[in-house]
Protein backbone atom coordinates (compact mmCIF):
# COMPACT_ATOMS: atom_id res chain seq x y z
CA UNK A 1 0.00 0.00 0.00
CA UNK A 2 2.90 2.44 1.03
CA UNK A 3 4.82 1.23 -2.59
CA UNK A 4 1.49 2.56 -4.11
CA UNK A 5 1.22 5.67 -2.46
CA UNK A 6 4.70 6.57 -2.59
CA UNK A 7 4.39 6.13 -6.66
CA UNK A 8 1.17 8.57 -6.72
CA UNK A 9 3.26 11.18 -5.07
CA UNK A 10 6.09 10.92 -7.71
CA UNK A 11 3.48 10.70 -10.76
CA UNK A 12 1.69 13.96 -9.66
CA UNK A 13 5.37 15.65 -8.99
CA UNK A 14 6.55 14.19 -12.76
CA UNK A 15 3.08 15.65 -14.13
CA UNK A 16 3.81 18.57 -12.61
CA UNK A 17 7.34 19.10 -13.86
CA UNK A 18 5.62 18.09 -17.54
CA UNK A 19 3.14 20.72 -16.93
CA UNK A 20 5.87 23.31 -16.50
CA UNK A 21 7.95 22.16 -19.02
CA UNK A 22 5.25 22.08 -21.87
CA UNK A 23 4.95 26.36 -21.00
CA UNK A 24 8.54 27.29 -20.61
CA UNK A 25 8.81 29.83 -23.77
CA UNK A 26 9.96 33.42 -24.28
CA UNK A 27 9.70 34.47 -21.15
CA UNK A 28 12.32 31.96 -19.58
CA UNK A 29 14.32 33.03 -22.33
CA UNK A 30 13.82 37.01 -21.15
CA UNK A 31 14.78 35.68 -17.90
CA UNK A 32 18.23 34.31 -18.97
CA UNK A 33 19.13 37.37 -21.07
CA UNK A 34 18.45 39.73 -18.15
CA UNK A 35 20.89 37.52 -15.19
CA UNK A 36 23.33 37.23 -18.01
CA UNK A 37 23.32 41.35 -19.13
CA UNK A 38 23.49 42.26 -15.18
CA UNK A 39 26.17 44.34 -14.48
CA UNK A 40 25.97 43.92 -10.69
CA UNK A 41 24.17 41.01 -8.87
CA UNK A 42 21.57 38.73 -8.72
CA UNK A 43 18.94 38.27 -5.69
CA UNK A 44 17.12 35.03 -4.24
CA UNK A 45 14.11 35.83 -2.34
CA UNK A 46 11.41 34.34 -0.65
CA UNK A 47 10.03 33.25 2.35
CA UNK A 48 8.73 29.72 4.10
CA UNK A 49 9.60 27.09 1.73
CA UNK A 50 9.86 29.15 -0.99
CA UNK A 51 12.56 30.90 0.76
CA UNK A 52 14.39 27.03 1.11
CA UNK A 53 14.07 26.50 -2.40
CA UNK A 54 15.60 29.99 -3.05
CA UNK A 55 18.33 29.25 -0.52
CA UNK A 56 19.22 25.90 -2.84
CA UNK A 57 18.56 27.59 -6.05
CA UNK A 58 20.87 30.53 -5.03
CA UNK A 59 23.72 27.48 -4.16
CA UNK A 60 23.33 25.90 -7.72
CA UNK A 61 23.80 28.93 -9.20
CA UNK A 62 27.00 30.08 -7.13
CA UNK A 63 28.79 26.50 -8.05
CA UNK A 64 27.59 26.94 -11.65
CA UNK A 65 29.19 30.68 -12.56
CA UNK A 66 26.44 32.78 -12.00
CA UNK A 67 27.31 34.69 -8.50
CA UNK A 68 23.79 35.41 -6.75
CA UNK A 69 22.97 35.63 -2.80
CA UNK A 70 20.20 34.61 -0.95
CA UNK A 71 17.82 38.00 0.95
CA UNK A 72 15.11 37.41 3.26
CA UNK A 73 12.03 39.52 2.73
CA UNK A 74 11.20 40.01 6.46
CA UNK A 75 14.98 40.45 7.31
CA UNK A 76 15.51 42.74 3.85
CA UNK A 77 13.01 45.52 5.44
CA UNK A 78 14.56 45.80 8.76
CA UNK A 79 17.84 47.07 7.05
CA UNK A 80 19.50 44.21 4.48
CA UNK A 81 17.84 45.93 2.01
CA UNK A 82 20.63 47.81 1.53
CA UNK A 83 22.17 45.13 -0.15
CA UNK A 84 20.36 45.15 -3.30
CA UNK A 85 21.66 48.02 -5.45
CA UNK A 86 19.26 49.25 -8.15
CA UNK A 87 21.47 47.38 -10.25
CA UNK A 88 21.43 44.01 -8.88
CA UNK A 89 18.42 41.50 -10.32
CA UNK A 90 15.88 40.01 -8.04
CA UNK A 91 14.19 36.23 -8.38
CA UNK A 92 11.17 36.79 -6.21
CA UNK A 93 9.84 33.27 -5.43
CA UNK A 94 5.85 32.79 -4.76
CA UNK A 95 3.74 29.91 -5.55
CA UNK A 96 0.40 32.15 -4.72
CA UNK A 97 2.03 35.47 -5.37
CA UNK A 98 0.38 36.98 -2.75
CA UNK A 99 2.89 36.70 0.66
CA UNK A 100 2.21 39.88 2.50
CA UNK A 101 6.27 39.91 3.22
CA UNK A 102 7.47 39.64 0.25
CA UNK A 103 4.95 42.23 -2.08
CA UNK A 104 5.84 44.24 0.84
CA UNK A 105 9.50 44.32 -0.26
CA UNK A 106 7.99 44.42 -3.85
CA UNK A 107 7.43 48.42 -3.36
CA UNK A 108 10.89 48.83 -2.14
CA UNK A 109 12.56 47.40 -4.70
CA UNK A 110 10.55 48.85 -7.42
CA UNK A 111 10.96 52.64 -6.53
CA UNK A 112 14.89 51.85 -7.07
CA UNK A 113 14.12 50.41 -10.18
CA UNK A 114 15.08 47.22 -9.51
CA UNK A 115 15.02 44.69 -12.35
CA UNK A 116 12.46 41.63 -10.70
CA UNK A 117 12.03 38.54 -11.96
CA UNK A 118 9.11 36.53 -10.61
CA UNK A 119 8.53 32.49 -10.11
CA UNK A 120 4.77 31.92 -9.61
CA UNK A 121 1.75 29.82 -10.05
CA UNK A 122 -0.53 32.85 -10.51
CA UNK A 123 0.09 34.79 -13.67
CA UNK A 124 -2.24 37.22 -12.04
CA UNK A 125 -0.90 37.67 -8.91
CA UNK A 126 0.16 40.79 -7.31
CA UNK A 127 3.32 39.01 -7.62
CA UNK A 128 3.25 38.89 -11.23
CA UNK A 129 1.70 42.17 -11.56
CA UNK A 130 4.98 43.71 -9.96
CA UNK A 131 7.42 42.12 -11.73
CA UNK A 132 9.36 42.87 -15.04
CA UNK A 133 9.23 38.97 -15.86
CA UNK A 134 6.99 36.30 -15.08
CA UNK A 135 8.39 32.41 -15.09
CA UNK A 136 5.46 30.07 -15.00
CA UNK A 137 5.75 27.43 -12.07
CA UNK A 138 2.00 26.55 -12.17
CA UNK A 139 1.19 22.67 -11.56
CA UNK A 140 -2.37 21.05 -11.95
CA UNK A 141 -2.68 19.76 -8.06
CA UNK A 142 -0.19 19.21 -5.17
CA UNK A 143 1.00 15.69 -4.51
CA UNK A 144 -0.47 16.59 -0.65
CA UNK A 145 -3.92 15.37 -0.39
CA UNK A 146 -4.90 17.69 1.18
CA UNK A 147 -4.11 19.93 -1.24
CA UNK A 148 -2.54 22.42 1.08
CA UNK A 149 1.42 21.14 1.73
CA UNK A 150 3.61 22.91 -0.77
CA UNK A 151 5.20 19.23 -2.64
CA UNK A 152 4.80 19.17 -6.62
CA UNK A 153 4.82 23.49 -6.58
CA UNK A 154 8.04 23.25 -4.77
CA UNK A 155 9.31 20.73 -6.91
CA UNK A 156 8.76 22.37 -9.96
CA UNK A 157 10.16 25.91 -8.57
CA UNK A 158 13.70 23.84 -7.52
CA UNK A 159 13.68 22.44 -11.25
CA UNK A 160 13.07 26.06 -12.96
CA UNK A 161 15.79 27.19 -10.71
CA UNK A 162 18.08 24.38 -12.13
CA UNK A 163 17.31 25.07 -15.32
CA UNK A 164 17.96 28.57 -14.81
CA UNK A 165 21.61 27.40 -13.97
CA UNK A 166 22.12 25.08 -16.42
CA UNK A 167 21.33 27.48 -19.36
CA UNK A 168 23.34 30.03 -17.91
CA UNK A 169 25.87 27.35 -17.30
CA UNK A 170 25.97 26.79 -20.94
CA UNK A 171 25.74 30.53 -21.91
CA UNK A 172 28.74 31.07 -20.27
CA UNK A 173 30.28 28.56 -21.55
CA UNK A 174 31.35 27.06 -17.51
CA UNK A 175 33.88 24.31 -17.59
CA UNK A 176 34.86 21.73 -15.07
CA UNK A 177 37.91 23.48 -14.50
CA UNK A 178 35.97 26.54 -13.17
CA UNK A 179 33.43 24.59 -11.17
CA UNK A 180 36.48 23.00 -9.46
CA UNK A 181 37.84 26.23 -8.91
CA UNK A 182 34.20 27.33 -7.03
CA UNK A 183 35.11 24.22 -4.81
CA UNK A 184 38.23 24.82 -3.49
CA UNK A 185 36.44 22.89 -0.09
CA UNK A 186 35.91 19.50 -1.16
CA UNK A 187 39.20 18.01 0.28
CA UNK A 188 41.04 20.10 2.68
CA UNK A 189 44.22 17.76 3.10
CA UNK A 190 44.24 17.82 -1.12
CA UNK A 191 44.08 21.30 -1.07
CA UNK A 192 46.97 21.98 1.16
CA UNK A 193 49.39 19.66 -0.79
CA UNK A 194 49.56 22.63 -3.84
CA UNK A 195 52.29 25.13 -3.76
CA UNK A 196 50.89 28.73 -2.75
CA UNK A 197 51.81 30.22 -5.98
CA UNK A 198 49.07 28.19 -6.51
CA UNK A 199 46.49 30.00 -4.01
CA UNK A 200 47.92 32.70 -3.63
CA UNK A 201 46.99 36.24 -4.65
CA UNK A 202 48.93 38.09 -7.21
CA UNK A 203 48.86 40.93 -10.08
CA UNK A 204 46.28 44.04 -9.16
CA UNK A 205 44.80 41.74 -6.14
CA UNK A 206 48.38 42.60 -3.59
CA UNK A 207 47.37 45.43 -1.61
CA UNK A 208 50.59 47.51 -1.90
CA UNK A 209 51.82 50.82 -1.43
CA UNK A 210 54.99 52.28 -2.07
CA UNK A 211 57.68 53.26 0.47
CA UNK A 212 57.28 57.18 1.78
CA UNK A 213 53.36 56.95 1.09
CA UNK A 214 51.13 59.20 2.88
CA UNK A 215 49.64 56.92 5.86
CA UNK A 216 45.98 57.90 4.62
CA UNK A 217 46.17 56.32 1.34
CA UNK A 218 47.78 52.71 2.77
CA UNK A 219 44.47 53.00 4.93
CA UNK A 220 42.45 53.48 1.91
CA UNK A 221 43.80 50.36 0.06
CA UNK A 222 44.02 48.41 3.32
CA UNK A 223 39.65 49.55 3.29
CA UNK A 224 39.47 48.79 -0.43
CA UNK A 225 41.31 45.47 -0.70
CA UNK A 226 39.78 44.10 2.86
CA UNK A 227 42.14 41.13 3.17
CA UNK A 228 43.10 43.33 6.83
CA UNK A 229 46.65 44.36 5.78
CA UNK A 230 48.79 46.26 3.03
CA UNK A 231 52.25 45.72 1.89
CA UNK A 232 54.52 48.35 1.36
CA UNK A 233 57.49 47.78 -1.58
CA UNK A 234 59.88 49.90 -2.73
CA UNK A 235 60.05 51.70 -6.38
CA UNK A 236 61.92 47.89 -7.43
CA UNK A 237 58.89 46.18 -5.96
CA UNK A 238 61.05 44.86 -3.04
CA UNK A 239 58.88 44.35 -0.23
CA UNK A 240 60.03 46.33 2.60
CA UNK A 241 57.07 45.79 5.42
CA UNK A 242 53.43 45.61 6.18
CA UNK A 243 50.95 47.59 7.86
CA UNK A 244 47.97 45.25 9.56
CA UNK A 245 44.51 46.45 10.91
CA UNK A 246 46.21 45.90 14.32
CA UNK A 247 48.79 48.28 13.00
CA UNK A 248 46.35 51.05 12.61
CA UNK A 249 44.30 50.77 15.23
CA UNK A 250 47.34 51.27 17.78
CA UNK A 251 48.73 54.19 15.74
CA UNK A 252 45.17 55.95 16.77
CA UNK A 253 45.57 54.58 20.44
CA UNK A 254 48.51 56.28 20.20
CA UNK A 255 47.30 59.31 18.68
CA UNK A 256 49.33 59.05 15.90
CA UNK A 257 48.54 61.65 13.32
CA UNK A 258 48.25 59.60 10.14
CA UNK A 259 47.43 62.74 8.07
CA UNK A 260 50.69 63.87 8.69
CA UNK A 261 53.04 61.19 8.62
CA UNK A 262 53.84 58.29 6.05
CA UNK A 263 53.79 54.72 6.13
CA UNK A 264 57.75 54.42 6.97
CA UNK A 265 56.92 55.60 10.11
CA UNK A 266 54.38 52.88 11.78
CA UNK A 267 54.96 49.75 9.36
CA UNK A 268 56.41 46.66 10.49
CA UNK A 269 59.77 46.33 8.62
CA UNK A 270 60.91 43.05 6.84
CA UNK A 271 58.38 41.06 7.77
CA UNK A 272 57.37 37.23 8.22
CA UNK A 273 57.20 36.18 4.15
CA UNK A 274 57.88 32.65 2.30
CA UNK A 275 58.97 31.72 -1.46
CA UNK A 276 55.87 30.61 -3.88
CA UNK A 277 57.41 26.57 -4.00
CA UNK A 278 56.29 25.42 -0.35
CA UNK A 279 53.57 23.98 -0.04
CA UNK A 280 50.22 25.35 1.14
CA UNK A 281 50.39 22.82 4.20
CA UNK A 282 54.17 24.95 5.15
CA UNK A 283 52.36 27.96 5.45
CA UNK A 284 49.60 27.32 7.45
CA UNK A 285 52.37 26.20 9.74
CA UNK A 286 53.94 29.21 9.49
CA UNK A 287 50.55 31.41 10.30
CA UNK A 288 50.30 29.44 13.08
CA UNK A 289 53.94 30.01 14.11
CA UNK A 290 53.61 33.70 14.07
CA UNK A 291 49.71 33.95 15.08
CA UNK A 292 49.13 36.04 12.17
CA UNK A 293 46.43 36.38 9.20
CA UNK A 294 48.86 37.32 6.10
CA UNK A 295 51.74 36.14 4.20
CA UNK A 296 53.63 37.86 1.42
CA UNK A 297 55.21 35.90 -1.25
CA UNK A 298 58.41 36.72 -2.58
CA UNK A 299 61.05 35.78 -4.93
CA UNK A 300 64.44 36.58 -5.60
CA UNK A 301 65.83 39.84 -3.68
CA UNK A 302 62.98 39.94 -1.79
CA UNK A 303 60.80 40.60 -5.18
CA UNK A 304 56.46 41.14 -3.67
CA UNK A 305 55.11 38.22 -6.07
CA UNK A 306 51.89 37.82 -4.05
CA UNK A 307 50.19 37.56 -1.03
CA UNK A 308 48.49 34.42 0.92
CA UNK A 309 45.63 34.89 3.36
CA UNK A 310 44.04 32.22 5.70
CA UNK A 311 40.95 31.81 3.88
CA UNK A 312 42.86 31.24 0.35
CA UNK A 313 44.17 27.82 2.72
CA UNK A 314 42.00 27.20 4.49
CA UNK A 315 38.68 28.74 3.03
CA UNK A 316 36.32 30.68 4.77
CA UNK A 317 34.29 29.31 8.11
CA UNK A 318 36.14 27.63 10.88
CA UNK A 319 39.65 29.17 11.96
CA UNK A 320 41.40 26.09 12.75
CA UNK A 321 44.78 24.52 12.14
CA UNK A 322 46.03 21.52 11.17
CA UNK A 323 49.15 19.88 13.73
Amino acid sequence: MSVKEAQEVLLIEEQGLAAVRERIGKEFDSAVDVILNCPSRLVITGIGKSGIIGQKISATLNSTGTPSFFLHPVEAMHGDLGMVAPSDVVVAISYSGETTELNGLLVSLKKRGTTIIAMTGRGDSTLAKASDIVLDIKVPKEACPLGLTPTASTTATLAMGDALAVVLLKRKQFKATDFRENHPGGSLGERLKVNVSEVMQKGDSIPSVFFGTPATEAVKVLNNENLGAVLIVDASHTLRGIITDGDVRRAVAESIDLATTNVDSFMTADPVSIKADIQAVDALSILQQHEITILPIVGNANKLLGIVHLHDLLGKGEFRFLV
